[in-house]
């Protein structure tokens, strides 16, 4: 089974040199991405297994990645690195990513045409076996799918309220946000600050 942390030959050959000494670290990579021609950006998406990273994490990443990556000299060429978290709107590329976002929405791009269509948006159902479970609308009706892993070209988390709720009160849990600005943002969510005109 393949995944979506690496999609080129070359992301995939640098996601083999640096992933032994990201996990050696204690995190995990997300995505491996080299982009751009003439003045190109590694980038390299990394968490700890909880799902979090802090600033200083990305520092340390960069340093040790920076470190192998002299010795391996697999970029021919100057480029830049860039470490950084997977965001709110993350990357979904392993399948227990969608274990672990199930009751989220997501959009998935397909490599090939399935049922006429390659995109498809809606809300994580888990896996069952190799297959990712959505529940999409077909019809006006809510409809659960199955898609095979391997036939994934593309998946992520779409940026909704509930998300970054869930998000910020396991940054509140985990002491990392403090409780007044935490409020701040929910009342945001909720619409109750604004104005009456």
């Amino acid at each position: 089974m393949s995944d979506l942390i690496a999609k080129t030959a070359m992301d995939r050959r640098i996601a083999e040199i640096i992933t032994p000494t990201v996990e050696d670290m204690g995190y995990e990579v997300v995505r491996v991405r080299l982009q751009g021609g003439l003045n190109p950006t590694l980038q390299v998406m990394a968490q700890k297994p909880d799902g979090t990273i802090e600033v200083y994490d990305c520092a340390e990443i960069s340093t040790a990645i920076s470190a192998v990556m002299d010795v391996e000299d697999p970029i021919l060429d100057a480029y830049t690195l860039e470490v950084s978290s997977p965001g709110i709107d993350r990357p979904l590329t392993r399948l227990k990513d969608f274990d672990q976002w199930e009751g989220y929405v997501a959009k998935i791009e397909t490599t090939e045409m399935i049922d006429g269509r390659r995109r498809f948006k809606g809300v994580l159902d888990g896996t069952e076996g190799s297959e990712v479970l959505i529940e999409i609308e077909e019809h006006g009706e809510p409809l659960t799918i199955g898609l095979q892993f391997d036939w994934l070209s593309d998946a992520k988390l779409v940026l909704t309220d509930e998300l970054i709720r869930e998000v910020l009160k396991g940054r509140k849990d985990a002491g990392q946000i403090d409780e007044k600005n935490f409020d701040e943002v929910e009342t945001v969510l909720d619409g109750s600050d604004e104005e009456n005109d």
